[in-house]
């Protein structure tokens, strides 16, 4: 039960986090919630900030986060990307975050299916 706790203390980090880069970061509750409740909760931690930081940033990925991206699904990958990405913060690169999205996913889906 801790160790419960202790993710999802973790994942509010990682929301936090994203909100503290992202001042202008209002969203919805009811589509907040749905993406907590619905994506975030597939994924650990620092597997989800190394995915941020390798589509957001210049990260390198952790090749062992890729089974978690795997098993969070496309969808929900897709649209909390997609969701950070049109922050007006970043307005005018999404298309870049989208392909380097698309190229996480392309490479993660191989992994796994070789590992």
């Amino acid at each position: 039960m801790a160790k419960l706790s202790s993710h999802v203390i973790a994942l509010f980090i990682v929301v936090a986090l994203v909100c503290a880069f992202n001042p202008v970061f209002s969203v919805e509750e009811a589509e907040a919630k749905s993406l907590w409740n619905t994506c975030l909760v597939k994924i650990t931690p620092k597997c989800a900030l190394n995915i941020i930081y390798v589509v957001f940033g210049n990260g390198t990925l952790i090749e062992s986060c890729c089974h978690d991206l795997v098993q969070e699904g496309k969808v929900c990958h897709d649209n909390l990307i997609k969701y950070i990405a049109d922050r007006p913060s970043l307005i005018g690169r999404e298309i870049q975050f989208l392909k380097k999205r698309d190229d996480v996913w392309s490479h993660c889906v191989s992994i796994s299916k070789t590992a």
